[in-house]
C-alpha cells in the first residue's frame, strides 16, 4: 500500500519559462569579458600597463579609419583577415607573451625570436604580413632591433614594421618612420599601451599600411628637429662650451670644480642627447661642438 501511495503523490514539477538565460560560462581565452571595464589577458607579462594610451576602446576593434587620440595614425585603411607575424624581443616571457595573445587573437605567428639576425633571417625565410619588433636586442642591448628594421625596411620597403620600445631612440627612429615612404610602420612606447586591443589594433593599422606613432614619439621628434640643443641641462650647456673652447677633461673639471668623472658623465649624456651615436674615429666630441656653434 505504501509503495501506491507513493506512485499516487503528484511530485512537485519543475518551472518552465520561455525567456532566454545566458550561459555563465567564462568567456573563451583570448576573449574579454565584457563585464570587466579593463580587461586582464593572460600571459601579456608586463608589457602592458593600464597607461592611456592610444584611446581606441576597451572592449573590440575600433572601427577602420578612426585615429585615435594618444598616437598619430595615417594612411590607408586596415587590412582584414589574421596575418603572418613575425615576432623579435629578446625576452622569452614577454616574447612568448605576446605570440599566444596574437594566436587569441587569430593571427599566425610564423616565427618569434630573441635577436636582429634570427629577425632578418626569419623575415626572409616566412616573407611575413607585419613585423614586431623590440628596440633593444643582444649582444649589446642597444638599438639592434630598431637598426635590424630599419635594414630590412630598406631591403624591402613594403613591409609593414611596428616597433616597441621602452623609449624613443631619437638617431633612428625619424629614419624608420622615413623608410618605405612612411607607410607600413608604427612605434609605440611600451608603458603607453593601455589595453591588449590597442597594441592588436595598432598591429593591424600597420600590416594595412598605416602609420601609427606614439604622441610622445612625434613630440620628442619635433623637438629634436627645432634645436637639439634645448634638450642639454645648464651643466651639459657649460660643458660644451668648454669643449667648444678645446678644453680637456682635466680643464673643465678644473674650471668647475668637480671630478673628472663627473665631466666625462656630463660629455656622454650631452653626446647622447645630441644624437651622436660612437663611431669608429670617435669624432662625436668635434661634431658636438660643431652643433653649439650652429646653435
Amino acid at each position: 500500500m505504501r509503495d501506491m501511495r507513493m506512485r499516487n503523490m503528484s511530485l512537485p514539477q519543475p518551472s518552465v519559462s520561455n525567456e532566454f538565460v545566458p550561459p555563465t560560462s567564462a568567456p573563451a581565452p583570448g576573449v574579454p569579458d565584457p563585464s570587466v571595464p579593463n580587461p586582464i589577458v593572460p600571459d601579456s607579462g608586463a608589457l602592458f600597463t593600464n597607461a592611456p594610451a592610444l584611446g581606441m576602446p576597451a572592449l573590440g576593434m575600433p572601427a577602420a579609419g578612426v585615429s585615435a587620440p594618444g598616437a598619430a595614425v595615417v594612411g590607408e585603411p586596415e587590412r582584414g583577415g589574421p596575418l603572418r607575424v613575425v615576432i623579435a624581443e629578446d625576452g622569452l616571457i614577454v616574447r612568448e607573451g605576446i605570440a599566444g595573445m596574437l594566436r587569441r587573437f587569430g593571427h599566425e605567428v610564423v616565427a618569434a625570436v630573441g635577436d636582429a639576425a634570427a629577425l632578418i633571417e626569419a623575415v626572409g625565410k616566412h616573407k611575413p604580413d607585419v613585423v614586431v619588433t623590440d628596440v633593444r636586442m643582444p649582444p649589446t642591448f642597444s638599438d639592434e632591433g630598431l637598426q635590424a628594421a630599419i635594414a630590412l625596411r630598406t631591403a624591402d620597403p613594403a613591409l609593414p614594421v611596428l616597433v616597441l620600445s621602452q623609449y624613443v631612440e631619437q638617431t633612428y627612429a625619424s629614419e624608420l618612420l622615413d623608410s618605405g615612404r612612411a607607410a607600413g610602420v608604427g612605434y609605440l612606447l611600451k608603458d603607453r599601451i593601455g589595453e591588449v586591443e590597442e597594441f592588436v589594433d595598432a598591429m593591424i593599422q600597420v600590416a594595412g599600411g598605416r602609420t601609427v606613432v606614439d604622441q610622445e614619439v612625434v613630440r620628442q621628434l619635433l623637438g629634436r628637429r627645432r634645436d637639439p640643443l634645448q634638450r642639454l641641462t645648464p651643466r651639459e650647456r657649460e660643458v660644451l662650451g668648454l669643449m667648444a673652447e678645446g678644453r680637456s677633461n682635466t680643464a673643465i673639471a678644473r674650471t668647475l670644480v668637480v671630478t673628472e668623472a663627473a665631466v666625462a658623465k656630463h660629455i656622454s649624456s650631452l653626446l647622447a642627447k645630441l644624437d651622436l651615436p660612437p663611431d669608429a674615429d670617435d669624432h662625436r666630441r668635434v661634431r658636438a661642438v660643431l652643433a653649439y656653434l650652429r646653435g
